[in-house]
C-alpha cells in the first residue's frame, strides 16, 4: 500500500479543487438558493477565501496522534484529520453551530461510528420545534445525519454527513459538525474508535 506524504503544495492544490467543486460554490453563495426555501442565515459573514481555510499542525491542539486527531475549527468552519502514521492528513470544510450556545468547546474523542445512522432529535431541539419526527430512519435522504456519523463522548454531539449541502460552510446545526456525504465517507475509513477530537 503506497502512503502519499501530504505537502503544502498539495494540500493547496487539493484544497483548490475543492474549492472549486459546484456544490460547495453552491454552498458558499445565498444567491444560489432557491427563491421558494429560506437561506440558512449566518450571525458572522462566512470567510470565503483561502487564508481562512488553510492546513493546521496537530501538536498545537494535542500532545500525542495516538490513533488519530480531529480538530473541529467553528472559527473557520473547517475539520481537520490527522492520521496515527503522522502523515494523513485531510481538510474538509464543515458545518458549525448556529449559536454560542449551541458550540461546545473542548476536548472530546470518538466513541461510536455508525453507518446509516437513525437520527433522533433531542428534547431542546423538540422544544424549539414541536413539529420534529419523533425519529428518523437511516439510509433515507431526509436523515439530518446523512450516510455515516461518528458519535462523540459528548451527549447529542457527533460528526457526520448532510443531504443538505446548503449547511456546509455555515453556522447551521444545532451543535454537531456536519460534512459532505463523500467527505464524512472517506473521513469515516480512516477515524478509529478512541480518535481525540477538539472542538476549538
Amino acid at each position: 500500500m503506497t502512503k502519499l506524504r501530504i505537502t503544502r503544495r498539495a494540500t493547496l492544490m487539493g484544497l483548490g479543487a475543492t474549492l472549486a467543486t459546484p456544490a460547495l460554490l453552491r454552498a458558499q453563495s445565498t444567491d444560489a438558493f432557491p427563491q421558494n426555501e429560506p437561506a440558512i442565515r449566518d450571525e458572522v459573514p462566512v470567510q470565503r477565501n483561502l487564508s481562512a481555510f488553510t492546513q493546521q499542525n496537530w501538536q498545537d491542539h494535542f500532545e500525542t496522534l495516538g490513533v488519530g486527531c480531529l480538530l473541529a475549527d467553528i472559527s473557520s468552519r473547517a475539520l481537520h484529520y490527522w492520521g496515527p502514521d503522522g502523515e494523513t492528513y485531510r481538510l474538509f470544510p464543515s458545518s458549525v453551530p448556529m449559536t454560542e450556545d449551541l458550540t461546545k468547546r473542548g476536548h472530546t474523542e470518538v466513541v461510536r461510528k455508525k453507518e446509516n445512522p437513525s437520527w433522533t432529535p433531542t428534547a431542546s431541539m423538540r422544544e424549539r420545534d414541536p413539529t420534529l419526527p419523533v425519529t428518523i430512519e437511516g439510509g433515507v435522504p431526509n436523515n439530518p445525519l446523512g450516510t455515516r456519523a461518528m458519535y462523540l463522548d459528548w451527549p447529542a454531539y457527533l460528526v457526520h454527513g448532510t443531504h443538505d449541502t446548503r449547511k456546509i460552510g455555515r453556522q447551521s446545526s444545532s451543535g454537531c459538525i456536519g460534512l459532505y456525504n463523500q467527505h464524512v465517507e472517506e473521513l469515516y475509513e480512516l477515524v478509529q474508535i478512541g480518535t481525540q477530537v477538539r472542538l476549538l
